[in-house]
C-alpha cells in the first residue's frame, strides 16, 4: 500500500570527545632542599581530595556512565525475534500509510496525518482510516474543503475520532497559513500543533524529515524498557521514559528502537500475559514469568 522509510536512513549526529591538556611541568626553586620538594609533591598528589584537585590542575577520574545490565544481549534477541518482520507495525504502521508516488510536502502532511490518526488506535484501524482519507484526496487542501461530519465518517472508528477531527482540522489550517502547506521540522514547533505530542513529533522528523531527533517513546516502548530494567529507576510516563533511555542508549540506536519494540510488544511482549516462554530473554529478562 506504502513505501516504508529506511531504517538506515539518515547519520546520527557524532559525539564529541574531549581531551585533557597535558600537565604542565613544574620547576623548582634553587634553595629550597631536594627532600623538602619531594614531601610537597606527595601532598598534593594524596592529600588534596577536598577539593584541591581543581585549583592545582588535577582532574577527578569520571564515573563510568551507567548502564542496564544485559542491554546488549537483549538487544540482540530482540533483533533476532524481529527478524521476520511480520508484526502489525511492519505491515500497516505509519510507515506505510502515506502515498510514496505524491509530492514530499503531501507525504510529509500525510506522514503527520497518519501519527495523529494513530494514537490510541491499532494500526490496522489506522491504516484503514488512512486507505479512506486517501481515496478521497489526502492533502491540506482537499481537508480544509471538507466538513467535520464527512471527515469523522471516513476516520471513524479511530480511537477518539471526535477530538481528531478537531484536531486534524485545526492543526491543517495552522500547516497552510504558517507553513506554506508543509509540515514544521523541528520538534518544538510540531508539538505546539493541537493533537500532536512528543512521540508524534518524533516520529515525524524520523520518517517525514529523515533526521533523528529523539527517542518516540509509546505504550510499548514504555512498557518493555521497565520490564527489561532499561531505566535507572521506573519511570510512570512515555516522555519520562525517554528522557531516561537518551541518557545513556547510544543515539545511533535511536531511530531502530521505536520499531524494534513496537512489534515486539506487540508480538511477544504483550501489556497483559506476555509469552515469556516464546521469549529468547525469559533468562535474562528481570521481569519474566519463569516456569
Amino acid at each position: 500500500m506504502c513505501a516504508a522509510v529506511s531504517a538506515g536512513g539518515g547519520r546520527a549526529a557524532a559525539r564529541r570527545l574531549g581531551r585533557a591538556g597535558g600537565a604542565s611541568q613544574v620547576h623548582g626553586t634553587a634553595g629550597i632542599p631536594r627532600r623538602s620538594r619531594r614531601r610537597k609533591s606527595v601532598a598534593i598528589a594524596y592529600e588534596s581530595g577536598q577539593g584541591d584537585g581543581a585549583e592545582q590542575g588535577i582532574s577527578e577520574p569520571q564515573r563510568p556512565r551507567w548502564e542496564p545490565k544485559d542491554w546488549r544481549q537483549q538487544l540482540e534477541r530482540i533483533r533476532e525475534m524481529r527478524r521476520s518482520r511480520d508484526a502489525p507495525v511492519d505491515e500497516m504502521g505509519v510507515e506505510k500509510c502515506y502515498d510514496s508516488s505524491a509530492p514530499p510536502q503531501v507525504m510529509r502532511y500525510q506522514v503527520l496525518l497518519s501519527l495523529m490518526l494513530s494514537s490510541q488506535t491499532k494500526d490496522q484501524v489506522t491504516s484503514a482510516a488512512m486507505l479512506r482519507l486517501r481515496q478521497h484526496g489526502l492533502t491540506v487542501d482537499s481537508i480544509l474543503q471538507m466538513d467535520d461530519v464527512t471527515l469523522g465518517q471516513i476516520i471513524y472508528p479511530v480511537g477518539f475520532w471526535r477530538n481528531k477531527v478537531k484536531y486534524i482540522k485545526q492543526t491543517t489550517a495552522i500547516l497552510k497559513q504558517k507553513y506554506g502547506g508543509d509540515i514544521p521540522r523541528t520538534v518544538e514547533e510540531l508539538v505546539q500543533l493541537p493533537g500532536v505530542g512528543p512521540k508524534m513529533a518524533h516520529l515525524a522528523m524520523n520518517i517525514a524529515w529523515d533526521s533523528v531527533s529523539g527517542i518516540a517513546v509509546d505504550t510499548h516502548v514504555h512498557r518493555i524498557t521497565n520490564r527489561l530494567k532499561w531505566v535507572k529507576k521506573e519511570t510512570k510516563y512515555p516522555e519520562e521514559t525517554r528522557v531516561a533511555l537518551e541518557d545513556w542508549l547510544p543515539r545511533d540506536l535511536w531511530r531502530e528502537i521505536n520499531w524494534l519494540l513496537v512489534g515486539f510488544g506487540q508480538q511477544t511482549c504483550l501489556p497483559v500475559n506476555p509469552r515469556c516462554n516464546e521469549c529468547l530473554n525469559q533468562d535474562i529478562c528481570p521481569a519474566a514469568k519463569r516456569r
